[in-house]
């Protein structure tokens, strides 16, 4: 397959594509194919986004902002097949998935838009206090300042929309480094904002190995806030080399599902198989571990496996494709390491586990035990263990071995119970009746523990880009 037009391949700075200081290749996970050399950045360019930025503070109007990002949507959703395409290029992702991302970033503008026209303080009730009487209190919003934004691989168009979106929404200007095997799409995202005028050097698109550009914005010191999304070791790293700056962190899990003995099997087990696979397993909620009550234990597992064997694995170029390639032979060695570990340590593969022509096809791996790896580490590929439990309370306990926090999902008759089981389980969203894949992308979403420090979703993102003013006027006396 290939994309209906060129793709831009130069750095994004001032409104322009242009040259960096040297290339690096971009190819398509399934295939090996070259689709593109893409310019890469260094200090230099850093330097010239961050100054560039720097010239869009103050920012226009709110109004102007939000028409910008409705403008975009609407560019979006005409280059809708472009951006799918590109996404299934470079990424692996299945067509239709891809297809779907490029809806989530519309929406994800949309929602933007409307957080720039609705962004307001609140009154403060001074006179609640005596020291405050005859005084009127109130806060406003500011632009923190300068965006640094660091994107993954797994979502190269939504999840950078997470990041500019709200950037443009707050009036901040932004510097964004997406992931290096998977630039293209944050590209062509560019292009549609130049297109739809946002003002040039409000955004710039810097390509390169995190180890160089990301190094270099996380240092800049004319840059206030990193908005980081990748791995836990990664982006606590950041943290640590930039104690004085604004970090926002949406790191990874290792994502648990509980399945009660009286839960509705059918749509427990189809909303898990159509989770655990997407994108081949590689999100930071994909669901790896299910807690199945002992009861239905063995059935659960048939379930899954018949389910599992209707998964169409191959090209993902193919519409009728539900699980396509891992995003490199580096992960794919890594995910079959774990598998080989935790069948050494007395797991079962009950299906899946073998590559075939390349591809790591689905797995479902039986009785996993918290110290396994594809327990207690984020495994990122096509892969779920089942485990059994016998009360609640134990599986709870087991959902909540894991340093980290993300989502975690229960599937339950009992909704009342499952709300007294959510308050237990320490992470950041917990999903009921579905998988905790779930994500509407103007949700409030993050974790805590090692899943990160922040939430996400426009709402919550363009607050944590925006520092909070307080305004008190004193009133003469009458």
């Amino acid at each position: 397959m290939s994309a209906p037009h060129p793709y831009p391949t130069g750095l994004f700075l001032e409104g322009e594509f242009v040259a960096g200081c040297g290339t690096h290749e971009v190819r398509n996970p399934y295939t090996g194919e070259l689709i593109a050399e893409v310019a890469v950045g260094g200090m230099q360019e850093i330097d010239r986004a961050v100054a560039s930025a720097q010239r869009h503070l103050p920012p226009p109007p709110a109004a102007q902002r939000a028409e910008i990002l409705e403008r975009a949507a609407g560019l979006v959703n005409e280059r809708h097949e472009r951006f799918a395409t590109t996404i299934c290029q470079e990424a692996g992702k299945p067509l239709r998935q891809a297809r779907a991302e490029v809806d989530r970033c519309i929406d994800t503008l949309i929602f933007s838009a409307a957080e720039a026209r609705t962004l307001v303080g609140e009154m403060v009730p001074m006179e609640a206090s005596r020291s405050g009487h005859r005084k009127i209190g109130f806060t406003t919003y500011a632009p923190v300042g300068v965006i640094g934004a660091i994107s993954p691989f797994n979502f190269p168009l939504n999840l950078v929309a997470h990041k500019v979106g709200p950037a443009i929404a707050a009036g901040c200007p932004i510097v964004l480094k997406p992931a290096e095997i998977t630039p293209l799409s944050s590209l062509l995202l560019a292009e549609v904002f130049r297109d739809a005028g946002l003002p040039r050097g409000a955004l710039s698109v810097i390509t390169g190995e995190g180890a160089v550009v990301g190094a270099a914005l996380v240092d800049h010191p004319g840059v206030a806030m990193i908005s980081f999304t990748g791995s836990a070791a990664v982006g606590w790293a950041i943290r640590a080399r930039a104690p004085k700056k604004h970090v926002a962190l949406e790191l990874g899990n290792s994502t648990p599902v509980i399945v009660t003995e009286d839960a509705d099997l059918d749509h427990a087990v189809a909303q898990i198989v159509g989770s655990g696979f997407t994108h081949a397993g590689q999100s930071c909620v994909s669901v790896q571990r299910v807690y199945v009550h002992e009861s239905i234990y063995r059935e659960v597992c048939e379930r899954l496996v018949a389910a599992m064997s209707t998964l169409v694995v191959g090209d993902p170029s193919d519409p009728a494709t539900d699980v396509g390639p891992v995003i490199s032979s580096r992960a794919h060695d890594r995910i079959v390491a774990a598998l080989d570990e935790a069948v050494a340590q007395g797991a079962r593969i009950l299906a899946g586990g073998a590559p075939i022509a390349g591809l790591l096809m689905p797995t479902l791996i039986a009785d996993i035990t918290p110290t396994m790896s594809v327990s207690a580490h984020e495994i990122f590929g096509p892969v779920i263990g089942v485990a059994a439990y016998r009360t609640i309370e134990g599986a709870i306990a087991l959902a909540n071995a894991t340093s980290y926090g993300l989502q975690a999902g229960i599937f339950t008759g009992r909704v009342d119970a499952a709300l007294t089981w959510a308050a237990r389980l320490e992470f950041g969203g917990v999903v009921i009746n579905d998988t905790p894949t779930f994500r509407a992308d103007q949700q409030p979403y993050g974790g805590i523990k090692e899943s990160g420090n922040t939430r996400e979703g426009p709402r919550a993102a363009v607050r944590n880009m925006c520092e909070q003013r307080l305004v008190i006027i004193d009133l003469p006396e009458r």
